[in-house]
């Protein structure tokens, strides 16, 4: 797409973003979860384990996502620190998400968190916010630390937290949860990260935001992976270099809603 043609859709997108990127909406969506909080342990936490479970429907997805916050008793970085990890059953969390799978995460987290101190310090210790596309390097490291630190407990299945080959994902829900944490718009996002811009993020591409972007032409590739991804964000870039994931919820309310 021409980037004349690009700009010519400017207008048609800010006006979604001043319907969508509302609090109104946001009470509906999963970024509630992590609003909860001021601590920025806790932010991360919630971001992270809100939208590894941040897929089909929504009420299912912000149910369950009160399931999990209830089992870490509405404290998450205390759980992660000092919970009882191997007292969360086997039940089902969320779809194919079950127990066995969050205390994967909880204990990688409990390593990560004793090791780094949030979230934020591990990306910055992995060389993250020195690259282009931060989310997938991150979202790599994570992984090997997920897996260094469930050695020895067997899990029984594929671990449902991070997909096993990050680098030709979509990371849609990983990019969901970074723009929680990088963003900080005063509406909807809670920005409590400074060492990763705005500009680095991609957006978090999922069925939604794909069919509009394609039916706008801001999107060619029809499948939803990384290479999608970074199409449709560098076309979101030549209208806010710094700050493309802003028309995240723009595209993904429109497509909820049916305007494209």
């Amino acid at each position: 797409m021409m980037k004349k043609e690009i700009y010519a859709l400017k207008p048609q997108l800010d006006g979604l973003v001043e319907r969508y990127n509302v609090p109104a909406f946001a009470a509906s969506d999963p970024v509630q979860f992590p609003r909860r909080y001021t601590d920025k342990r806790d932010v991360e936490i919630s971001s992270l384990l809100t939208s590894t479970i941040a897929w089909g429907r929504r009420p299912m997805i912000l149910n369950n996502a009160e399931k999990i916050h209830t089992l870490l008793g509405g404290e998450p970085y205390r759980f992660v620190t000092d919970g009882d990890i191997d007292a969360i059953g086997d039940e089902n969390v969320h779809r194919t998400f079950f127990g066995r799978h969050l205390r994967y995460y909880l204990r990688g987290l409990r390593e990560l968190y004793a090791r780094y101190g949030s979230l934020e310090d591990f990306a910055v210790a992995v060389g993250a916010p020195e690259l282009e596309a931060p989310a997938w390097k991150i979202a790599a490291e994570l992984n090997g630390l997920l897996a260094d630190a469930n050695a020895g407990h067997p899990l029984g299945g594929p671990n449902r937290c991070l997909p096993s080959k990050p680098d030709t994902s979509a990371l849609k829900r990983f990019n969901m949860a970074l723009r929680w944490l990088v963003r900080k718009d005063g509406i909807v996002d809670l920005g409590v990260w400074d060492a990763v811009k705005p500009s680095q993020l991609y957006i978090p591409l999922d069925v939604h935001s794909g069919n509009v972007a394609r039916s706008l032409g801001l999107l060619e590739r029809t499948q939803n992976d990384r290479r999608a991804v970074e199409e449709l964000t560098a076309n979101l870039r030549a209208l806010d270099p710094a700050d493309p994931t802003r028309y995240d919820f723009a595209l993904f309310g429109a497509g909820v809603n049916g305007e494209a």
